[in-house]
């Protein structure tokens, strides 16, 4: 292949993340914003009758994930046959119309299913990755190309986070919007109602905009891949897999004891993520008599790409199931330990939290090109467990949790940008959505155990303390011990993979022979 025809390859890879980057900027964005004003959305639809209180917002929170699980397969395969710009413009404007459906959701089933449609957001990184890697495949450059191009994204995700984290609450004051001082939603709910139902809309409708932003931005600027003719959607094989990722995370999100009763959860819900479990099998079983079944399980089973997959899995452990964890141990008042921070204070914490994933995210590609991305990967892996490990010795002041929380950071950062883009580079080319969307399916599903996993090892020996009820350290240094655990097993099972494993040395399977007079589009 010619030096020009890589270059071109290249230089067309770089005018496609410039529009992408956009989009995951927005997309952080979202995800960022809603976290400082959900006590707000809480008054305000409690006050419009709709039932909502900080509880059970959760509720809201599980649909999403849930949302998410079950869409992300599917669009990624639709992306596969019949282009992945197309299924992209398709998941942003279901983004978009339940964007704006929250502006007048002002009842618990209309917000219900609006936030859970935003789960659609999820599926937009993974065929990001497989339109990248879909025109980088024409270079001898794909892998690299691609790994470059997935840390930017990252970089725009993880910033919009930031962005979105301090906008929010600013612009719902400029809105005149917040409880005065003195007031009660007690004594007060009508005038508290009225700034609420003027303001909360108003200060919704920025994400809104921004998301239809990214429509334009996609249709406009976001050349379409090119798809595999001649393929079929496995509607029996995605609805069995639907049921058991349905049953499996309905379950997990009702897998907490009853702090008032002091009992387990019954028997109903262990039977539910076991049927979900169970379902798994006749999945299988199916899939494998299918010329194109909903997923290639062959093809998952390759030895590039299952270390991958079990890599998600395991760090999304830490991503998705300790974030609430870390939050309220931060926010902890006990003599003994926490940190005891003010909702300001926490967010700075986060802040560095999320800047040094950044950082990560920025050194993948040079680290991959200096050690190859398999030892990249693992050291994402071992700077989790070690960011992890270090806080069960050390994690009584402030300073010592922040760097702790900056070094694991650091390997999150690493691993984000690397899983969906080593992902790509291990699925053939007519699998290349399916696979980086995996990626997130487990992260999401890894995250969802931790997150039953934790809410168990918390609620064992609380205490009443003065103003709130306080988890034990012993249940907290088993939640940083569980997030150690899965890192190390994931840098482990990453040694796994061939030692070459996601470079630029196209198989047949992705290798796309180029004449000299050929162009790439």
């Amino acid at each position: 292949m010619s030096k020009s025809k890589t270059l071109s390859a290249a230089g067309i890879t770089i005018s496609i993340v410039g529009a992408l980057f956009f989009v995951e900027l927005v997309s952080g964005f979202l995800q960022g914003y809603y976290i400082p004003i959900i006590p707000d959305m809480v008054r305000w639809l409690h006050l419009n009758g709709a039932g909502v209180d900080d509880a059970n917002f959760n509720v809201f929170e599980g649909m999403q994930l849930l949302v998410a699980a079950i869409v992300v397969p599917i669009m990624a395969k639709l992306g596969d046959m019949y282009g992945h710009k197309k299924i992209l413009l398709i998941s942003a404007a279901v983004t978009a119309a339940a964007t704006w459906s929250l502006l007048w959701a002002n009842s618990f089933w209309m917000f219900l299913i609006a936030w859970s449609l935003q789960g659609f957001l999820t599926v937009w990184l993974p065929l990001e990755i497989a339109l990248i890697f879909d025109k980088a495949r024409r270079s001898n450059i794909a892998a690299s190309a691609t790994r470059k191009a997935a840390a930017w994204l990252i970089v725009g995700l993880e910033s919009g986070a930031i962005i979105g984290a301090l906008a929010a609450g600013r612009l719902f004051k400029m809105f005149g919007g917040g409880i005065l001082e003195g007031e009660s939603i007690d004594t007060n709910a009508a005038e508290i109602g009225a700034r609420l139902d003027g303001s909360i809309p108003l200060t919704l409708m920025v994400p809104a905009i921004m998301v239809t932003a990214v429509i334009l931005v996609i249709w406009f600027a976001v050349p379409e891949s090119q798809p595999t003719p001649g393929r079929s959607l496995d509607w029996v094989g995605f609805s069995i897999l639907t049921i058991a990722l349905l049953l499996i995370t309905s379950g997990l999100s009702l897998l907490k004891p009853d702090l008032h009763e002091g009992a387990g959860a019954p028997f109903w819900v262990y039977a539910v993520i076991i049927i979900g479990l169970l379902t798994l099998i006749p999945f299988a079983k199916w899939t494998g008599k299918q010329e194109d079944p909903a997923i290639d399980l062959k093809v998952m089973k390759r030895p590039t790409l299952w270390p991958v997959l079990a890599c998600a899995g395991l760090i999304g452990i830490s991503l998705l199931g300790a974030q609430a964890p870390m939050s309220t141990y931060a926010g902890t008042v006990h003599p003994e330990y926490g940190l005891g921070l003010d909702s300001s204070d926490i967010s700075y914490l986060i802040g560095v939290y999320l800047i040094s994933m950044i950082i990560g995210a920025i050194l993948f590609p040079s680290l991959s090109k200096w050690l190859t991305p398999r030892y990249a990967m693992v050291i994402g892996a071992a700077l989790v467990f070690l960011g992890y490990g270090m806080l069960i010795p050390f994690h009584l002041s402030v300073v010592e949790v922040m760097i702790n929380m900056a070094t694991l950071g650091v390997g999150a950062g690493i691993l984000m940008g690397a899983m969906p883009s080593a992902a790509a580079a291990a699925a053939p080319k007519e699998q290349t959505g399916i696979a980086t969307g995996l990626t997130n399916t487990t992260k999401t599903i890894g995250g969802a155990f931790a997150s039953a996993m934790f809410a168990v090892v918390l609620t064992i020996g609380t205490v009443q303390g003065a103003s709130q009820i306080i988890a034990p350290l012993a249940g907290y240094m088993w939640v940083w011990g569980i997030c150690a655990g899965g890192a190390l097993l994931a840098g482990i099972l990453l040694l796994a993979s061939p030692k070459d494993a996601f470079g630029d040395n196209p198989d047949a399977d992705s290798a796309t022979e180029i004449t000299e007079n050929s162009t790439i589009s």
